[in-house]
């Protein structure tokens, strides 16, 4: 089989960072008896807070059908975006590896490598029909014109487009755009519009080949319009009863954020700036229940993995009225390590692959999806120089396993975090200095327990810095 020999040089264990194992946590006995190919959702939203949604607590914003997929499925009470920005955390989604390994250190730096594996590719030699439909980050749509935040004419050093990473079918922009009508630049009131002119063209294309623009449909909520694109995508799978990998990364609500009357008379009472914010976020929970409707319609829903979870944390609050996001008390926002920036709404609805719907308290990330697709299509990998940060989940979802066997690493600029079953590691300064909290019942991480734990310290510190320099490893070229 192609994947077998593709994955046979996937993953490696470094001896000083054993947890960066594949698929060690995978338990072949507890499989569920599912179909060996599952169609797959991996749904993304963008800047979405921990507290942003109804089954987190939040009694403001409308979320009925995010809500109802999380109460039927596994709710992750700790589920980390792999970085406190979005394009390092969509690597980690499509590779299972951190995004220092490539070198995305932030939003709009580096791209998606064409020597990595992706989870598209990895699917399509499995008969899969793969989609992206929305916010790609990852890397350039053009080399021909002036487009969003990098695309120039003549310039292809970040060139890399989801259609050279295994995805057969794409509506994808660059970047941001605007939530409602997203092609035209709205008032500066929705922020970050930088210095284009209100009612004039955006500047940002949604992309479905090369040289190729999307020209119609293109008015009103923006989650709607990519939905619009996913449909008629999983209908075609469907009538040909082949299995789809669809990644759906929204664009709400980042800014600029806006939202129609339909969606602002939801929250008529509140301020016109939290009307256009809740309303953003009620839009695009519409056409999540909009395409589980399609599912059970067509029959697809319980052999369905459906992932859902934010990029990062909220928005920080001084960037315009509009940054509404809630974390729920955690400390910190986007761009933290802190749980705040990191710890994000995260669910899996699997109707025929988990057992009970329930809370799940282990530490989960979205470098995890990759291995624990892999373990679904009961494939091992072995002898491999590609780290993989991730982990197979299916020991959790019907093994029973309550603690994760290795912890998860974060770098964002300057600050360090290593995250296991209980204590969190952080650094705001490189490593200089660190803080330690007890997350399980410091969830806030008001109590710095540093000095108190030496010995705990001085593991995680080790485990982090054998870590970073396997990264360091990766950067210089050692697993392509």
């Amino acid at each position: 089989m192609l994947l077998l020999r593709i994955l046979s040089s996937l993953c490696f264990v470094l001896p000083a960072v054993p947890f960066l194992a594949c698929s060690g946590e995978s338990s072949q006995d507890q499989r569920p008896a599912v179909s060996p190919r599952p169609n797959i959702i991996l749904m993304m939203a963008d800047d979405l807070g921990w507290g942003d949604v109804g089954y987190n607590g939040n009694e403001l914003i409308q979320t009925p059908s995010i809500d109802k997929l999380a109460r039927n499925g596994i709710r992750f009470n700790r589920f980390y975006a792999a970085a406190p920005v979005c394009s390092p955390t969509r690597f980690s989604c499509l590779t299972g590896r951190h995004p220092q390994r490539a070198g995305i250190f932030s939003a709009n730096v580096g791209h998606l490598p064409g020597e990595e594996l992706s989870l598209p590719e990895l699917l399509k030699a499995e008969g899969y029909i793969t989609g992206h439909f929305g916010k790609w980050h990852l890397g350039t749509l053009t080399t021909e014109e002036v487009d969003a935040n990098r695309g120039r004419p003549g310039d292809s050093s970040h060139y890399s487009p989801p259609w050279e990473h295994g995805f057969d079918v794409c509506f994808s922009t660059e970047s941001k755009v605007p939530t409602w009508d997203p092609m035209v630049t709205p008032s500066a009131d929705a922020g970050d519009i930088g210095d284009r002119t209100p009612g004039e063209p955006f500047g940002t294309a949604f992309w479905k080949s090369p040289g190729r623009k999307v020209t119609r449909n293109l008015e009103g909520d923006v989650s709607r319009i990519i939905v619009d694109r996913v449909v008629p995508f999983i209908e075609a799978a469907a009538d040909r009863e082949e299995p789809f990998l669809a990644v759906i990364w929204f664009h709400t609500p980042h800014l600029p954020t806006l939202t129609g009357e339909e969606f602002r008379v939801l929250y008529s009472e509140q301020s016109v700036d939290i009307q256009h914010f809740y309303g953003a976020i009620s839009a695009m929970d519409q056409q999540v229940g909009r395409l589980h409707d399609l599912l059970k319609a067509r029959g697809l829903e319980q052999n369905t993995i459906w992932f859902f979870t934010s990029d990062n944390g909220p928005e920080g609050a001084t960037q315009t009225a509009r940054t509404q996001g809630s974390t729920k008390g955690l400390r910190g926002r986007k761009r933290s390590l802190y749980e705040g920036g990191i710890r994000v709404p995260g669910f899996l609805h699997w109707p025929s692959g988990i057992s009970a719907p329930r809370a799940m308290d282990v530490p989960v990330s979205t470098s995890d999806y990759f291995p624990t697709i892999l373990d679904v299509l009961q494939v091992t990998a072995a002898n491999s120089v590609m780290p993989i940060d991730g982990a197979s989940l299916l020991p959790y979802i019907n093994a029973g396993q309550e603690t994760r066997n290795r912890p998860i690493p974060f770098e964002f600029k300057d600050q360090l975090a290593l995250v296991d079953n209980r204590f969190k590691l952080y650094s705001s300064d490189g490593g200089r200095s660190f803080e330690l909290y007890d997350i399980v019942e410091d969830p806030g991480e008001t109590n710095d327990i540093v000095t108190e734990n030496p010995r705990v310290v001085e593991q995680m510190k080790t485990r982090l810095m054998d870590w970073q320099a396997s990264c360091k490893a990766s950067r210089d070229g050692a697993d392509y």
